[in-house]
């Protein structure tokens, strides 16, 4: 089934007995505590990133300077969140790095790394270099959870990429989007918070991990 953003949301249950280290795309979404706009801002249709949002767009980038099993695809920074695909990929072990610590070589150990283990990576570094330059120790940055789908196939992904660069223009109807007060989902749901909430179709694919 397509990626139609506007029928599948972000909040799903875990796809029960996949493997997450299996290779394919992945399409993710990180998103800010509290919604809170740290990134920059939208003018114009375009994301204008902030020195914060440099650096995790530059972070971002770097994955598959880290994780040597990670090619990453299509990728946009918002003032609150970050979309992005991920490509595993099925390689040899090698002395690249291990994720953003140095390399540790163990033959016997397996030899690419899962997708939890990369976002919680990718979360637990940026988090507290963000905390250190903004004077917040300890303070949460990124939600508890992340959106995940397995994308399945050619159309699928295209559609997700599309959607990832169009995601700035879109801006003023996001839900991620502070400023959004109505509820604009099919069945008209919304949580307490105001987060929107989609009917899930269990065999669609997606689900939300948990990470810190």
């Amino acid at each position: 089934m397509p990626y139609e953003p506007e029928k599948h949301g972000r909040h799903s249950i875990r796809l029960p007995g996949f493997d997450y280290f299996r290779p394919g795309f992945y399409f993710i979404t990180l998103c800010i505590s509290q919604r809170r706009c740290i990134f920059g801002e939208i003018a114009d249709g375009e994301m204008r990133l902030n020195k914060i949002g440099l650096f995790v767009a530059e972070q971002s980038a770097g994955l598959p300077n880290h994780y040597q099993n990670v090619n990453l695809d299509a990728f946009v920074i918002m003032p609150n969140h970050v979309h992005g695909i991920i490509q595993l990929l099925d390689r040899e072990f090698s002395a690249v790095g291990a994720g953003f610590r140095p390399a540790e070589i163990h033959h016997h150990s397996r030899p690419n790394h899962g997708l939890s283990e990369i976002i919680r990576g990718f979360k637990t570094y940026t988090a507290r270099i963000i905390n250190k330059e903004s004077g917040t120790p300890g303070k949460p940055v990124w939600q508890h959870n992340y959106y995940e789908h397995v994308v399945r196939t050619e159309n699928d992904l295209d559609a997700i990429r599309r959607y990832i660069l169009e995601n700035p223009l879109k801006w003023e109807l996001d839900p991620e989007n502070p400023a959004v007060r109505r509820c604009t989902t099919p069945r008209g749901l919304c949580s307490s918070r105001g987060e929107h909430r989609f009917p899930v179709e269990p065999n669609w694919g997606r689900s939300v991990r948990s990470s810190r």
